[in-house]
């Protein structure tokens, strides 16, 4: 059969000369094109493929579940507004733009005025809104669909651009009917060649006959945005001219053949599908994570798996236990049997900050590959935050090279099976790779195993462009929310709304927290089960048990009521001494230097990098240099992943700490002591912070046990003890440190303060038991119950007065631009994104949609030498492959190498507090932007380019908006004001 008559038994066989004139893509360049026929075929076929190999069975079945005939009907509506989402392209407004092919059209009796003529009117339609009223008309005229019934399925085409249209939008343009068809005696033939093209494709896509049925369905909202992200997926992808070519080489080739290299130059590796682990805990936990020889999965661990099979349907569960407990193990294996009940195509681990997203990447990759695989299966992988290509892990998976179509004539069969061929020998267990096509803000999430931000999930419930493609990257998943107790009022009026649709997707999701207050427990649950009064949800979590249980499971089903499970701790448990200690920097020396007789490693806490660096001063001033070490957040990148490097090696568990110190040494640290990193100290201090985090705290000392009894520490640090400073404790009530309040609040520093009390005052024989004390304290601290002496009432009721301004003023500021609630079925979702904030990623202006915070400041750091030379940071260590990285010369009359670009954007540097109020900010800007260097930008640089460069001087130094910046590996960046500004 020839390539012409394969044609006609296809769309174009139904098609008259006027329809086929119809087009719909243009390359300027080389005025390659393609008809609309075309791409209507070659969008409807990458849906079917898609629905077929890439959509995992979870997403499908919701889909089905909405229609008369289930999943096979979902399969066909799927497939057909594929093929239909282009129709808007058939009208003037649209055809007119490219002359020399609107002239085409012409000549089969499509007349048109020309793009002048039309003028500013034409946005007016713009080609999205146009398919969707067209569609809407032809469903009314053809099939008798009421008006009301239209909108939940043609959405689908008018979202096909990322902004589902509004109600105004859609007024106006039925206001200006000659965009959609020329007036005049031409009117009817456009109006016949969009029915006719309407109808070819009902009859070609295998709709013609469910049409009828699916009229009165009522869609759900969730499956309308399902729809519509699938939709958008098989239109980038038939639109890519690498994969499906312009005509004329276009024509070469039949539908078929087409496909068939457009589909393996892709690609694409399907889901993952789990099979539900028929291993008992102990196996499961054996197999997954290595456990050694008669070890048992701990009990929090066995009661999550437990639970997790004994739920009906999947759903969310809330896990609350110390840390050390294996919460992360605990959650992938939950993970594996959610995933295989609810047909989940793949795992999302959102973590609070890149730190922690880097942490967890390999560690997600090490369970990925003891998963049990088909040979030569697939996954792909992504870590989901803006420096990820700089990540080592990630980049060593990133495959080379761009999607094109592979030539199925060439020997062998194209490039994917050669490489299939040579990877072949050498895998073992699935492959995971980060796709090419999987690259970029919009579609990378769409990966099968996803580490990242938690930024990544709440901007689901931020209103943006291509907002569906987020939640259908979600719905295809089960996701996993580390630290949930790390997010302030404003992140949460994100993640309540954003677990409202993940409940309504069904998605299974997994809450990790060391401990949650238990009003927060029950919004939580709330939230994901549907229900609008988290009292009511949360009955059964409301009696005094399950409030102050530790370790605690939560779990409830979409639409269901909570099941509650109290699992023991493991054996081992700490007791911490607290005492108070003045704010005083010498008394501080001193106290340490007594503690310190006989050796020992300390933890002091800071609550800002500020007091960080003066205390780290003072103490290195007592003690020497070599005793004090600094960590905090204002290194550059990789300054900050060798410090954790560096913590780890000396501090770390035994076994596996190398160079733990034989003497005295003071580590300083700002809040990045608190997460991830797995460190074990003799004695803690610790400024005074929220209680939760003063317990995380707590679980830096003694982590880990050293010598029976502890006897392997210095004989004064074996009992562990951590000092509360950071107040005036001599005050009636205590009076927190300026810094503290300004990051924490005074309200919820008092409230710790007072359930601290009995044990400051209680001395050794009121510890704090942990984890016996941890729920008590923090449910205490952030109940509304009375806590502390009767005269801190009124400083409590004062402070508590500007903590709910605060949290009123955050809600508020939050719902701005907050998407709505999951709204009835059947109602279109016209407007869903409407007065949104466009294009969003995880940058710092993304960040600060999601994140109550001052919009900061992010420069790449490298330094101008005394010649004038710029050259990066010269202690940098050796990259993984032995290269130096130090002091690589960086030409400013060209484009840097790859190496030397991606080094030095290694280094780069998010600014402190003083650069983010306005006017410091914009200053700051156009100083930097001075050193603007034209061979650094475009895609010739793609690593620095856009970035702002901080040049420091040989000592490591500069100037800046009235600052002075001192910078050092051993204590990061220093800011003091500049006494000459």
């Amino acid at each position: 059969m020839t390539s012409g008559e394969r044609a006609r038994t296809g769309l174009l066989g139904r098609l008259g000369e006027s329809a086929r004139a119809v087009w719909a893509k243009h390359d300027r360049d080389t005025d390659g094109w393609l008809p609309l026929w075309r791409h209507m075929e070659d969008s409807a076929a990458v849906a079917a493929l898609l629905w077929d190999q890439w959509l995992p069975a979870g997403v499908r079945g919701l889909i089905g579940a909405a229609l008369p005939a289930g999943e096979e009907d979902g399969r066909a509506l799927a497939v057909w507004l594929a093929g239909v989402h282009d129709i808007g392209k058939a009208t003037p407004a649209f055809a007119c733009q490219v002359p020399l092919l609107a002239d085409a059209m012409r000549d089969r009796g499509l007349e048109m005025r020309s793009r002048e003529a039309l003028g500013p009117d034409r946005r007016l339609a713009p080609h999205g809104l146009a398919g969707q009223v067209l569609l809407a008309e032809w469903l009314e005229g053809r099939f008798g669909w009421a008006p009301s019934a239209t909108g939940q399925f043609t959405v689908a085409v008018g979202g096909h651009h990322g902004l589902p249209p509004e109600h105004g939008q859609i007024k106006a343009l039925h206001d200006h009917e000659e965009l959609l068809r020329t007036p005049g005696p031409g009117s009817r033939l456009w109006k016949d060649t969009q029915t006719e093209l309407l109808d070819a494709c009902a009859a070609h896509f295998g709709v013609e006959d469910r049409l009828a049925a699916w009229a009165t369905v009522k869609l759900p909202q969730p499956v309308q945005v399902l729809l519509t992200a699938l939709v958008i997926v098989a239109d980038w992808i038939a639109s890519n001219p690498d994969l499906f070519p312009y005509f004329p080489q276009a024509a070469a080739h039949g539908h078929d053949e087409r496909l068939a290299r457009a589909w393996r130059g892709l690609d694409l590796p399907g889901p993952w599908r789990p099979v539900e682990p028929a291993e008992d805990t102990d196996e499961l936990f054996t197999t997954r994570f290595g456990l050694p020889a008669g070890a048992k999965p701990r009990p929090v661990q066995e009661a999550a798996v437990s639970l997790a099979r004994e739920m009906e349907t999947p759903g969310l569960m809330i896990v609350e236990a110390p840390m050390g407990e294996g919460k992360t193990e605990a959650a992938l294996a939950v993970a594996e049997v959610f995933g295989a009940r609810s047909g989940a195509g793949g795992v999302f681990f959102a973590l609070p900050t890149m730190a922690t997203g880097n942490a967890m990447f390999p560690r997600l990759l090490d369970w990925l590959k003891k998963l049990p695989s088909a040979d030569g299966k697939r996954h792909t992988v992504h870590l989901a935050h803006s420096k990820a290509a700089l990540n080592e892990d990630f980049a060593g998976l990133m495959a080379h090279g761009r999607v094109a179509a592979v030539d199925l004539d060439g020997d062998g069969g194209g490039a994917a099976t050669t490489r299939s061929r040579r990877d072949a020998g050498r895998r073992v267990g699935p492959e995971l790779v980060a796709h090419a096509w999987l690259r970029g803000r919009k579609k990378a999430m769409l990966a099968s195993f996803v580490a990242g931000t938690v930024d990544q999930l709440l901007f689901a419930g931020l209103k943006s462009r291509h907002l569906a493609l987020r939640h259908l990257a979600v719905a295809g998943k089960v996701v996993v929310i580390d630290e949930a107790h790390a997010y302030d009022t404003y992140m949460s009026e994100y993640l309540d709304r954003v677990l409202s649709w993940l409940g309504a997707y069904r998605v299974p999701v997994i809450v990790l927290s060391a401990t949650l207050p238990a009003a927060r427990r029950r919004e939580l649950v709330a939230a994901y089960a549907g229900s609008r009064d988290a009292a009511t949800s949360g009955c059964l979590l409301a009696d005094d048990a399950a409030s102050t249980a530790y370790p605690l499971l939560t779990a409830v089903a979409p639409g269901g009521t909570p099941l509650v499970r109290r699992p023991t701790a493991s054996a081992r448990s700490t007791d911490v001494q607290v005492e108070r200690l003045a704010d005083d920097v010498d008394l501080l020396a001193d106290r340490l230097d007594a503690e310190l007789t006989d050796g020992g490693c300390v933890l002091v806490v800071r609550n800002t990098v500020k007091r960080v660096l003066e205390t780290a001063r003072a103490l290195r001033a007592r003690f020497g240099d070599a005793a004090v070490t600094v960590a905090h957040s204002c290194f550059v990148d990789l300054d900050r992943a060798a410090k954790d490097s560096v913590l780890l090696a000396r501090f770390g568990p035994p076994g596996k700490a190398t160079d733990r110190p034989a003497g005295r040494h003071i580590v300083v640290a700002s809040q990045v002591a608190e997460q991830s990193l797995d460190v074990d100290f003799d004695l803690l201090v610790s400024d005074l912070c929220p209680v939760d985090l003063l317990l995380q705290r707590m679980g830096r000392l003694h982590r880990h046990q050293r010598g029976a009894d502890q006897n392997d520490r210095p004989p004064r640090l074996r009992a562990a003890r951590c000092l509360v400073t950071g107040a005036d404790w001599e005050a009636d009530v205590p009076v927190p440190v300026r810094g503290s309040v300004a990051v924490y609040g005074r309200y919820a520093l008092l409230r710790s303060a007072a359930v601290l009390l009995p044990h400051l005052e209680g001395g050794p024989q009121r510890p704090v038991r942990l984890p016996a004390d941890i729920s008590a304290l923090v449910q205490g601290a952030y109940g509304d119950g009375p806590v502390g002496p009767a005269h801190w009432d009124q400083a409590l009721k004062d402070a508590r007065e500007q903590f709910d301004a605060h949290r009123t003023d955050q809600a508020e500021r939050a719902a701005v631009f907050r998407l709505g609630e999951v709204g009835r079925p059947g109602r279109p979702l016209f407007g869903w994104v409407a007065a949104g904030v466009g294009d969003v990623d995880d940058t710092r202006t993304g960040r600060a949609q999601v994140r109550d915070s001052r919009e900061s400041l992010e420069v790449v750091v490298v330094q101008r030498r005394a010649d004038g030379t710029l050259a990066t940071l010269p202690w940098l260590p050796p990259d993984r492959r032995g290269r130096p990285r130090g002091g690589v010369e960086l030409p400013t009359d060209a484009s840097p190498t790859a190496f030397a670009g991606r080094t030095a954007a290694s280094c780069g540097l998010r600014l402190p507090l003083q650069f983010s109020y306005a006017e410091t900010l914009d200053r700051a800007i156009a100083e930097l932007e001075q050193l603007y260097i034209r061979d650094w930008q475009g895609k010739d640089s793609p690593w620095l380019s856009d970035q702002l460069i901080l040049a420091l001087d040989e000592d490591c130094q500069t100037r800046l908006a009235g600052f002075t910046l001192r910078y050092s590996p051993d204590d990061g960046l220093e800011v003091t004001r500049d006494p000459r500004d």
